[in-house]
């Protein structure tokens, strides 16, 4: 990261022939200045450093190689499809090039027998011909050699050369030439702060070498090692990434460490009476998970603690348990959840037991008359009410607690750092849990929740039925109603699933109000429900009441369900445009089903557009009900930066750094980091001085930490 006042913060319009139009094209991409486009790497790399004979090419690699065109027409295949050939010889051998689009003008004015060209694309084989598809050329002209015309250009023959992401109108060719410029002229002004015992370490070569050898490799690199994203100088750079990320994350967990808590007492006042009166025992890892909440509420410093657990593994009841320790200490729970039906739902839980052991909870959400916020606000900070329960409205100002001991975060994805913060405000330095029902690989754990200790409820409860999954077409409807029929004439109930509330002129998706007239012509008689995010919370809270009581056996919803909701009795769920739903979410709404040990099933509808990542994903749901197995390929398919659906809040970004590939780089930063947080004198002693001057840089505003000096 750069100071303010570094020539790296000029814009990319400083260099040569980048006009406005230009930096427009640039800024699309999230490029604005000369720091942006240092660490903007190629994506791949092409290995040009020399013509390959015809004869020598290899199939499924991209190839560079000379030839003269031999014949070049428009043809038609068996079904009839135009396309247009061109046969290409040097002498060794013949390949086909091929088009599926294209202007026939173009084609016929381009590309005329006897013209000379190299050539580049990815050589695939068909029918035992070699063949490549809308290949890219350089023609040669009337008597220029190979040799003169690749030497007339060497920054794209002759060497290993780098491919960069492009948007609309930005040729490579362009893209490489900017590049090129601002790695010769600017790298040299990115400093290295890593303590030397690290680089020395690593052997890592300073960060301004880094970036010159991944923008231009020399040409004796290892071009495979390149390709993966595994040569030393784009370690080097990740490791940097990755380090600062970790030192901040620790830091503050640090200084959690040092704030002054309330050491809780655990006399098992109300959580063995709790545990008496419930129907079902825990699971070890209920058991095991609570023990570590336990020893944290014991400690004299705040807990941190992040509880991970698949859908329907029983966090809420561990959440319990760990609220009635507070209680029991004469402290106040806070339980925060990030919509008004996961509130309703928890209140329901929370509320009932509370009540069987003559505590009072309360439920405080942004749909409550001012008259009966007022009130509730004023029970809760006279210390009349053992428990809240709420949305976001718990976090705004002029709630107020008279002691707040432990605040609880459910679906902590959906919120970030700083609502974190805000809660542990309410109190002085409360205890903190957070649940998610997302999985989250470990690797992305310990960066996005680096700051937490981590529990995982790695056990779901005994006679949960794992959940059949099908995948179906548009045009297997039929198959899908007939499935919704046989679980309904069981007197089973079910859910239909859409992406959106009602149509908009854009949008082909089916909605989700249109479904209810085209499901009742279907099954005339019976009884179904909409739910959708619009309505009030009045009017959710009658439709769930109605279809926990089975008056509703077919609940058509939008995405509102997709945590919180326990039906025992509903077996089938159905999901429209499923390749629109990314993998974490469709876990969640298949976990709204076989939540009471009967026979369960879940069909994904795929629509005709659906993409090759959509077909992927429904692929996996079909293979899997792991919830850590589907959010590695989540994580695989959709990448680091998207996986936890909305941008954490109070993390710095990642430029370089893939959770995915560099994982191992990950760990190791992280244990070199934890190794100088333990040293005694760090940070103060002045050796640190820069490293802590870097450090403040990455994170802005964001560690609010006294440890950080």
């Amino acid at each position: 990261m750069i100071p303010k006042s570094s020539p790296l913060h000029q814009p990319v319009s400083i260099l040569n022939g980048v006009g406005q139009r230009l930096a427009d094209k640039l800024a699309r991409m999230q490029i604005r200045t000369i720091e942006d486009l240092l660490y903007t790497l190629p994506h791949r790399y092409e290995d040009r450093r020399d013509l390959r004979r015809i004869a020598h090419l290899r199939d499924n690699q991209h190839e560079i190689f000379y030839g003269e065109i031999l014949a070049s027409a428009e043809v038609r295949t068996r079904s009839g499809r135009r396309m247009w050939e061109a046969v290409v010889s040097d002498g060794s051998g013949q390949l086909t090039l091929k088009w599926f689009h294209y202007r026939t003008s173009w084609q016929q004015k381009t590309w005329k027998v006897g013209r000379r060209g190299v050539f580049r694309g990815e050589v695939k084989r068909f029918g035992g011909r070699r063949e490549v598809l809308h290949p890219e050329a350089d023609f040669l002209e009337q008597g220029v050699t190979v040799e003169a015309f690749l030497n007339r250009d060497p920054l794209s023959f002759g060497r290993i050369l780098p491919i960069y992401p492009l948007t609309e109108g930005l040729h490579q060719k362009t893209a490489r030439k900017i590049w090129k410029e601002a790695v010769d002229r600017h790298a040299d002004s990115v400093a290295t702060s890593l303590p030397e015992e690290i680089t020395r370490r690593h052997n890592f070569a300073p960060l301004a070498e880094c970036l010159k050898k991944v923008h231009w490799p020399e040409n004796d690199a290892d071009l495979a090692s390149l390709q993966q994203g595994r040569d030393p100088w784009r370690t080097a750079l990740v490791y940097d990434e990755f380090f600062y990320l970790e030192l901040g994350l620790l830091l503050r967990k640090k200084g959690v460490s040092l704030e002054e808590g309330i050491p809780f007492k655990v006399e098992h006042l109300y959580t063995r009476p709790l545990a008496a009166m419930l129907p079902y025992r825990l699971t070890g890892a209920q058991r095991r998970v609570l023990g570590e909440i336990k020893q944290d509420l014991m400690r004299p410093h705040p807990m941190h603690r992040l509880v991970q657990g698949d859908v329907g593994s029983g966090k809420t009841v561990v959440a319990l348990m760990s609220a009635l320790v507070a209680i029991e200490n004469g402290c106040q729970a806070a339980v925060v959840a990030p919509t008004e039906i996961l509130a309703e739902q928890h209140y329901r839980f929370f509320g009932h037991w509370l009540e069987q052991l003559g505590l009072k909870a309360v439920l405080l959400s942004g749909s409550l008359k001012a008259a009966e916020k007022k009130a509730i606000c004023r029970q809760i900070a006279e210390g009349e009410v053992h428990l809240v329960v709420g949305t976001h409205a718990v976090l705004e100002k002029g709630v107020e607690f008279r002691r707040l001991g432990l605040g609880i975060i459910d679906e902590q994805h959906r919120f970030g750092v700083e609502q974190r913060q805000v809660l542990k405000q309410k109190g002085v330095n409360p205890h903190i849990l957070v649940m998610t029902a997302t999985p989250i690989p470990r690797s992305l754990a310990l960066t996005v929740y680096g700051d937490l200790s981590l529990s995982v409820i790695d056990e779901l409860p005994p006679g949960r039925k794992p959940v059949k999954t099908v995948a179906y077409s548009e045009t297997q409807r039929d198959r899908v109603f007939s499935l919704i029929k046989k679980a309904l004439d069981r007197g089973e109930q079910g859910y239909v699933v859409f992406p959106l509330v009602e149509e908009t002129e854009k949008s082909d998706l089916r909605a989700a109000t249109e479904a209810v007239d085209e499901l009742q012509a279907v099954f005339p008689g019976i009884r179904i429900g909409l739910l959708h995010g619009r309505m009030k919370g009045a009017e959710k809270d009658q439709i769930m009441q109605a279809f926990g009581s089975g008056d509703i056996q077919l609940l058509v919803a939008t995405t509102v369900i997709e945590v919180g909701i326990d039906v025992a009795n509903a077996t089938i769920m159905v999901v429209e445009h499923a390749e629109r739903f990314g993998l974490a979410q469709l876990h969640q709404l298949r976990g709204r089903v076989g939540r009471g040990g009967k026979e369960s099933v879940c069909v994904l509808i795929r629509s005709r557009q659906c993409s090759e990542d959509g077909q992927k994903r429904l692929e996996v749901m079909c293979t899997t009900g792991d919830g850590f197995k589907i959010a590695e390929a989540d994580l695989e398919i959709r990448g680091p930066g998207d996986f936890l659906g909305t941008r954490q809040s109070g993390l710095p970004d990642f430029r370089i750094a893939n959770i995915i590939r560099d994982g191992r780089v990950l760990e190791k930063a992280r244990q070199d980091a934890a190794e100088l947080v333990r040293r005694d004198d760090f940070p103060e002693h002045p050796r640190y001085r820069s490293l802590m001057m870097e450090l403040r840089l990455r994170w802005g505003g964001r560690l609010e930490l006294a440890a950080v000096g």
